[in-house]
């Protein structure tokens, strides 16, 4: 039994019509699966899916390639998925591998093959298309210091065909993978319903003297027991000056009365991420100041949220999400007029407490693959999130919820989960 269920085999066609679509004439793809990272001795780490292999096809286990070859002159070779081949001794050690059947019930790929025969096939091809198309990781913040099997991989193919040209499969991934289907948004939604579990269930433990590590033990057993594997990125529980730690991650100091607890997590499902940031008073109530943080930032927070709607340059979202922190900012005497008169355009004033960007793209990954320099679309997923962080007072207020773009107006995936004041102050006391 899956931990949880596959989305539909239509879903991963119309992802792969998307991509050979915007493919070249005569134009051959290749995608490879993650390998699994080994640690020490024996041990590795859990295997977590390359997340193009999972858009395009949503097989979640290592050793498969996807090769796309829309103008193949065979119909049956236009697309391949090359899996493991299964076996008695396999299912016993680890479960056993898709069949053949079952990977075409699951993908809607129709011919299978053993990834043994991979090279065989390749070698076939190879003569008949124009160009291949190779993935590597283009993610503007991404930093890769090992080799994954991807680029092995691709190291392997350029070796062994010098003279085949190639191109770039990530500038349509971005872009494909940037626009959800319905079914991909129903199963994020359900990965922020799990959140929203965690964070109910926080708002009754939290109390002066808990641990932070606590609270993230708390948001894992309510993940895990609602069928996630836990948490979609490095949670971040941080509170009284931790918060204004942008990168927290340690999670080991006591709560203390008075302090604000800043709660950066949100569960994964079905490979999908959440994002949630809240913050909570340990001791159940905000102080005065406290509460006015709180509500500048929630201020900025909706007012950003509505700037979010198709046609919009996210550039120019961002200036604008400036020019409303700044607006909170003033109100809160953190900076004052002549601050702004005499700020660098390159950094403006606000940035003294609002350091980081309002919103990324998220899916499959937290910090999900788009065009940054398109303008934004109907099935778009953003986040937004403003924070204030004034350290000479060790107060870091960050609020995030995850947000649909759609034709008309937006769709909040976490409209359920308590956001003003009164409510989390009323559901810590209740």
């Amino acid at each position: 039994m899956l931990r949880y269920p596959s989305l539909s085999a239509d879903n991963y066609i119309r992802n792969r019509k998307a991509f050979a679509d915007a493919m070249a004439p005569g134009g051959m793809a290749l995608f490879s699966s993650n390998d699994i990272y080994p640690t020490g001795a024996d041990g590795t780490l859990p295997f977590r899916q390359d997340s193009n292999m999972l858009h395009l096809t949503g097989v979640d286990q290592e050793e498969t390639v996807l090769l796309l070859f829309p103008d193949a002159h065979n119909p049956a070779d236009r697309e391949i998925l090359f899996v493991t081949e299964t076996n008695a001794e396999i299912a016993i050690w680890e479960g056993a591998k898709l069949t053949k059947a079952q990977a075409t019930n699951q993908t809607g790929v129709r011919q299978i093959q053993w990834v043994s025969l991979l090279e065989k096939t390749l070698q076939r091809l190879v003569t008949e298309s124009s160009c291949c198309y190779l993935h590597q990781n283009e993610h503007t913040r991404a930093s890769v210091v090992v080799e994954t099997r991807e680029a092995r991989f691709n190291r392997w193919f350029t070796e062994t065909y010098p003279h085949t040209r190639i191109e770039r499969s990530a500038p349509i991934l971005h872009r494909t993978r940037s626009v959800k289907s319905e079914e991909e948004i129903e199963r994020m939604r359900h990965a922020c319903g799990i959140t929203r579990d965690g964070f109910n269930r926080v708002m009754r433990f939290v109390k002066p003297g808990v641990t932070e590590f606590e609270v993230e033990a708390e948001y894992l057993h309510e993940f895990v027991r609602k069928g996630s594997r836990g948490f979609a990125y490095t949670p971040i529980v941080a509170s009284g000056a931790n918060a204004c730690v942008l990168h927290y991650i340690e999670n080991s100091d006591v709560c203390k009365d008075g302090d604000v607890l800043l709660m950066d997590v949100g569960a994964e499902y079905g490979n999908y991420a959440s994002d949630m940031t809240r913050c909570i008073p340990v001791s159940g109530r905000f102080t005065d100041r406290q509460r006015k943080v709180y509500d500048a930032v929630l201020s900025v927070m909706r007012d950003a949220t509505k700037l979010l709607r198709p046609g919009v340059s996210l550039h120019e979202y961002h200036k604008e999400v400036g020019q409303l922190m700044t607006a909170q900012l003033l109100g809160l005497g953190l900076i004052d007029k002549h601050d702004v008169q005499k700020q660098n355009p390159a950094w403006p004033a606000y940035k003294k407490y609002f350091m980081h960007g309002t919103s990324h793209f998220i899916g499959l990954d937290v910090h999900d693959v788009g065009l940054w320099h398109e303008p934004i679309q109907a099935g778009h997923i953003f986040t937004v999130e403003p924070g204030i962080y004034i350290q000479e007072e060790g107060l870091g207020i960050r609020l995030e919820n995850d947000i649909v773009v759609r034709d008309q107006g937006f769709d909040d995936l976490m409209g359920d989960i308590p956001l003003d004041a009164e409510a989390i102050e009323d559901a810590m006391n209740d």
